[in-house]
């Protein structure tokens, strides 16, 4: 065992050495190697002979095949995903995050299958829930993210797979993990857990009973708002099946990408530090000020889901939400076309600050959103967080 894949690592120094291997990143006949895994194009492979052709197979995932199975960049930033999840077979990636999803509920679900997804997922998901798995026989149900344990009693015999997002990306509302996964266990139905808001550094998402872990690298991962990109990591029970799905499927993704995610993920543990401490100092001086009804921020201690926040992770993103009191629609415009350092666009994890008005009430359908007041969604970057509260600031005074 090299030291690059001692488990007894800790996850920033996993993310540093991960996916560098000596043979990806040196060449003994130049006499040296260098930090980064080089940027691997291709398309066509060629072979030394048809006895080669023969001897690589078709279910390889590590050794050059075609240019869709991969190339060392490909593998390279699989393989530090993979690292940061102890317990994990292996990491597919995909072109996005809604692709991963998409992809990870076809290759576990068949026509006849009933599949419980939490209510408050990221709509695209949601989207396809009640699309295309509809229209080839899976039946959804969506479910209350605070149900806990009490999933038990919505399980049916053709249940296969629950769905879970936590936090929520647009109410945030902490779901409780471990007992969710236990009863899924005991049953015997997978589940499977977008995770982008946390990454594994915050939330490691299969020691805590998950199946499969989601996450879209086009957030925290890559960090810089210039690549798009998916990942599943899964058990060695889950993997095959994930993995014959992406092949069928032609799912791909381009080594330029991947060289971009890997220049990122280099350096999570301190963005993931900063975004947290610049969320929190942003949320804590929203939950003061008079024009705000609440903050929805897991790691705030008057959050609904901060005791289990408290209790299951490691520390907190930028990503939260909060209302503004007594407001409508056009104060909330008022409010976001007056900020300066949030831009107004979709994604997060970025080192830029972004804000987006969020009307969970046209989705939800377990659990109602009932607040009256109009949301509102921050991304907090890695600004000053003194520059950030004076923009906000600004912007309440044009309510």
């Amino acid at each position: 065992m090299s030291k690059r894949d001692d488990d007894s690592l800790r996850p920033a120094t996993k993310l540093v050495q991960g996916g560098r291997r000596p043979e990806w990143t040196g060449d003994p006949r130049l006499g040296g190697s260098i930090v980064n895994p080089p940027v691997w194009r291709a398309s066509t492979i060629l072979y030394d002979s048809i006895a080669d052709l023969k001897a690589r197979g078709h279910a390889t995932h590590d050794k050059l095949y075609y240019g869709r199975r991969g190339t060392p960049t490909v593998w390279a930033l699989a393989d530090a995903l993979t690292a940061l999840e102890p317990g994990a077979e292996g990491t597919l990636l995909y072109p996005s995050g809604v692709a991963a999803n998409s992809a990870g509920l076809l290759a576990l679900l068949s026509p006849g299958d009933h599949l419980l997804m939490v209510d408050s997922a990221y709509e695209p998901t949601r989207a396809f829930c009640n699309g295309m798995l509809a229209r080839m026989g899976v039946r959804t149900s969506f479910y209350d993210p605070l149900v806990g344990a009490g999933i038990a009693e919505l399980i049916e015999p053709e249940t296969r797979l629950i769905f879970l997002e936590s936090p929520g990306s647009l109410t945030f509302e902490v779901q409780d993990i471990p007992a969710i996964t236990a009863v899924a266990r005991t049953r015997g139905v997978l589940t499977m857990l977008d995770n982008t808001w946390a990454t594994p550094l915050l939330f490691p998402a299969l020691a805590h009973g998950v199946d499969v872990a989601m996450m879209s690298l086009t957030k925290y991962a890559g960090g810089h708002s210039d690549a798009m990109m998916g990942s599943l990591t899964a058990t060695k029970a889950v993997w095959p099946k994930l993995r014959q799905a992406a092949y069928q499927l032609g799912q791909a993704v381009s080594p330029d990408d991947c060289a971009l995610i890997l220049r990122g993920l280099r350096t999570l543990d301190v963005r993931m530090a900063r975004h947290g401490e610049n969320g929190l100092a942003v949320a804590n001086w929203l939950a003061g000020r008079a024009e705000v009804g609440r903050v929805l921020h897991p790691a705030l201690p008057g959050d609904r889901g901060h005791e289990l926040w408290t209790r299951d992770f490691k520390g907190t993103s930028g990503l939260f939400g909060f209302t503004l009191k007594g407001a409508d629609e056009a104060a909330r415009t008022r409010f976001i076309d007056a900020l300066d350092h949030f831009g107004i666009g979709f994604s997060w994890g970025g080192y830029e600050s972004l804000v987006v008005p969020s009307n969970p009430a046209d989705i939800r359908t377990a659990r109602v959103w009932s607040d009256p007041d109009p949301l509102v969604r921050l991304s907090v970057g890695l600004e000053d967080p003194a520059d950030l509260i004076a923009d906000l600031a600004r912007g309440l005074a044009a309510l």
